[in-house]
């Protein structure tokens, strides 16, 4: 299983960003896929979960209305709109994957990408 995640970088209070994930090594259309964050020193957080065919989510109250998750199941990729981005989005983004495997459910993530919201 490998996600690869891009998209992150510097932006200003009010600024865009897209991130991506990339996803391998499983039938990505199966499942459900997540996107965290975290900030040193505190606890990931959950910012948003897509169900496997894109039909339902589920935001963090703190990105509602401006962050919009989405996937492309041909392209075995999820994506993370994040429009009018303040300075306490800045945070370690990660795309994640829980898988059922032999020994239970598994938690898969990326390497994860920088977004900083700075003037």
């Amino acid at each position: 299983v490998q996600l690869v995640e891009s998209g992150g970088g510097l932006v200003q209070p009010g600024g865009s960003l897209r991130l991506s994930c990339a996803a391998s090594g499983f039938t990505f259309s199966n499942y459900d896929m997540s996107w965290y964050r975290q900030v040193p020193g505190k606890e990931r957080e959950l910012v948003v979960v897509i169900t496997s065919a894109g039909g339902s989510t589920n935001y963090a109250d703190s990105v509602k209305g401006r962050f919009t998750i989405s996937r492309d199941n041909a392209k075995n990729t999820v994506y993370l709109q994040m429009n009018s981005l303040k300075p306490e989005d800045t945070a370690k983004y990660y795309c994640n994957v829980r898988l059922d495997t032999i020994l239970g459910m598994y938690d898969y993530w990326g390497q994860g990408t920088q977004v900083t919201v700075s003037s």
